[in-house]
């Protein structure tokens, strides 16, 4: 099984132009879009165009035969693709990516002894991620929130094709896309990694939703921010969320505003965990 999206494993720095060309509507860019056109988002020759390099030379981009083009190009095509900081760093990363290899798989990824104490020691939700949202550790305060964070678990998997993730989530559609273009990021250029390969083929046959994002190759952080859950016993808790990297591997914590009707919602939560393991 290999990356969704066609030439995308092969030629990751042309798929990558196609899908953010696609999203760039001519009125955005400027252009009139005229009664009869048939493509979606910019025509070829208007990012050449707009991006001041010749229409064959961008033809070659998006076809993989020239796979290391100047700083300067790739930043004229961030603006006219209208990139972020992050997604401009991730352009710039794909002209230097290495040459697809046969998938290897890492060594498993650990979690030191400290960091088991640690989330011992924590009274709000934590947990440690590895690269690809696998769970694994977490305290008993995380699989209360909820039992898709015990160790063993994929974040990723269980959001996108767990019914009871979906009803979870308040914004579901917002969190899938957050998920999906912050495992990208993650993945960068490592696509002879077996278990990335793995999991991306899986997703790809199992959901239509990882597949219509994944072909879109949105780029992005997932790091501090907030989430809105809805809890099968204490109902909606609004949390803070950070990631803390340590290591490999990443201390997620979720918490609520000190003094809010959530910090009470989770004090419940925590007592009837306490309860449940006397």
């Amino acid at each position: 099984m290999i990356f969704v999206g066609g030439d995308d494993a092969t030629n990751r720095l042309g798929a990558y132009l196609r899908a953010r060309r696609e999203l760039i509507t001519p009125e955005r860019a400027g252009i009139p879009a005229g009664a009869n056109r048939r493509v979606k988002g910019l025509r070829r020759e208007e990012v050449a165009l707009l991006a001041g390099i010749s229409p064959d030379y961008y033809l070659r981009l998006e076809r993989g035969r020239d796979k290391n083009p100047s700083p300067q190009v790739l930043e004229a095509l961030a603006r006219v693709l209208e990139l972020d900081d992050v997604e401009r760093e991730y352009l710039l990363g794909l002209s230097t990516a290495r040459p697809r290899a046969r998938p290897r798989r890492r060594p498993p990824e650990r979690v030191p002894a400290r960091l088991h104490h640690l989330l011992a020691a924590i009274d709000v939700p934590a947990f440690i991620e590895g690269r690809s949202f696998d769970v694994l550790a977490s305290n008993p305060l995380a699989v209360a929130l909820s039992p898709r964070l015990r160790p063993g678990e994929n974040r990723l998997r269980s959001l996108l094709l767990d019914p009871e993730e979906r009803a979870f989530h308040q914004d579901w559609e917002a969190s899938t896309a957050g998920f999906v273009a912050a495992f990208r990021k993650s993945v960068g250029d490592e696509t002879d990694d077996a278990r990335i390969v793995e999991l991306v083929g899986e997703l790809s046959l199992a959901s239509e939703r990882f597949r219509r994002l994944w072909a879109r190759h949105d780029v992005s952080e997932l790091e501090g921010g907030s989430i809105t859950v809805n809890h099968p016993v204490v109902g909606t808790l609004r949390l803070n969320r950070d990631k803390l990297p340590v290591g490999e591997v990443i201390l997620v914590l979720y918490y609520p505003d000190q003094g809010s009707e959530s910090a009470e919602k989770l004090r419940i939560l925590a007592s009837l965990t306490t309860d449940s393991t006397v």
